[in-house]
Formats: structure tokens, sequence, C-alpha cells
């Protein structure tokens, strides 16, 4: 690696990885039943958990970013801060007001088409009954979305695709990873119960659409953007409306 890249390797993994020990509380919360079951120690489950996350994001980030390069796709609050210069117009180049109200518009919108539209179809009963894991633990789970999430789907996913696709048709390559990241939240849901076809069809519906839109934030104003939109979107969800 060249130290230029190295350093924006490290920044980037090494927010992520802090990401990922913040959401453990949220994670916990949910799946408090299934690691009941589990029969190791919760520290053991905690160093293997952290184990396979720095593995998983040393390989996101590594090849997200090759693939981002290539194709043109931008980190620039994490270029500035590599460089150690130039922080304060990096920051402002994301847009990071519109950034964040595209974000909670984003959580809005979801909110509302569950409310709206799945919720009548599954009608009582049709989500399994899950004890919210409060505001303080949804906070710290939206430092997760924003940063962890985002290095995985948008980073390797969007720049990936757009890789292959040699740096054509951004948007399919946003659709395609915003539909991962959809189909991703599945086993989470099949812990927290058994999967339905129309709770599988919400889970992948409600977060394709966040996907979206934090794509095109990541191909128009650079991933920390779409960070920054994530983050909002998980205040308004887990925070605000704790759902």
């Amino acid at each position: 690696m060249t130290p230029r890249f190295r350093d924006r390797f490290l920044i980037l993994w090494l927010a992520g990885f802090a990401a990922a020990f913040l959401v453990l509380p949220y994670a916990f919360a949910l799946q408090r039943a299934a690691l009941e079951q589990v029969q190791l120690p919760l520290p053991v489950l905690v160093l293997a958990s952290a184990a396979q996350t720095a593995v998983l994001l040393a390989v996101a980030v590594l090849l997200g970013l090759r693939a981002a390069d290539a194709v043109g796709l931008r980190t620039p609050l994490t270029d500035a801060l590599a460089f150690r210069r130039g922080v304060g117009e990096a920051f402002a180049s994301l847009g990071p007001v519109r950034a964040a109200v595209i974000g909670a518009l984003a959580g809005s919108l979801i909110i509302g088409l569950d409310v709206l539209v799945f919720a009548p179809l599954l009608g009582p009963g049709g989500m399994p009954a899950v004890e919210a894991p409060g505001r303080l633990a949804g906070l710290l789970a939206s430092f997760y979305g924003g940063i962890t999430e985002e290095l995985l789907m948008r980073l390797l996913l969007v720049s990936g695709i757009a890789w292959i696709l040699r740096g054509r048709a951004m948007w399919i390559a946003i659709v395609l990873a915003a539909l991962v990241f959809g189909v991703g939240h599945l086993p989470t849901l099949a812990v927290i119960g058994p999967l339905t076809a129309l709770g599988v069809a919400r889970a992948i519906v409600l977060n394709t659409v966040g996907g979206i839109a934090f794509g095109w934030l990541y191909w128009r104003r650079g991933l920390e953007a779409a960070m920054i939109a994530h983050f909002a979107a998980g205040i308004v969800l887990h925070v605000l409306v704790t759902i």
C-alpha cells in the first residue's frame, strides 16, 4: 500500500470497527432469546464477533477503496484526514445538512410505508413482538448503520458492482447494492421470528428505500455524505420512533 492509501484504509477500518462495537447493546437486546440458547460465555461471543468483523471490514475497505478509485467514486473527508489538510472544506463539500435531511426523509418514508402499507397487510401479530432495545441503544446502533454498513454496502458493493460495469450504469450498482442491503437484514429477522413471504418483502422493500438514497449520495457527494444520511435515518428509526 502507498502511505496515502494505507492511511485512508486505516481511517475507514478503525471507524467501522469501533462502530461495530457500538451496535452490540442493540443487537444483544434484539437477539436476547437466541443468545440464551448459545452454550458460550458472552465474552467469547464478543471476541469471536470482533475477530470476524475485523477481517470482514479489512477485506471490504481494501477492495472497496480500490474499486472506488478505479471508477471515480470518492471519499472526500477520509482523503482530507489522510492528507491532514482541507478537512473543513472536505466536510462542507459533502453537503452535510442536505445529506442529513435526505436521511431523515428516507427514515420517515420507511416509517410511512411500514405503517400505511405493510402493517395493514400483515395484520395483528403479523410481525413478531420484540421489545424495543431503547433509545440509547438505538443511538449507538445508528453509528453502526452510518459507518459500518456504509463501508460494506456502499464502499464495497456499489463500488465493486460499478467496477464490474466499468463505471457505466451507476444506477444499476446503486439499486443492486440496495437490494442486497435489504436481503442482508433477513438473518436478524429470522432470529426474531419465523420468516414469511410478506415479512421478507417488508424487510427488503423498506431497507432498499434507504439503500437507494444512500447510494445516490455516495455517487454524487461522496461516501461520508451517505454515512451522514444513514446515521440521520437511524436516528429517526431507532431514537425518535424506535421501530
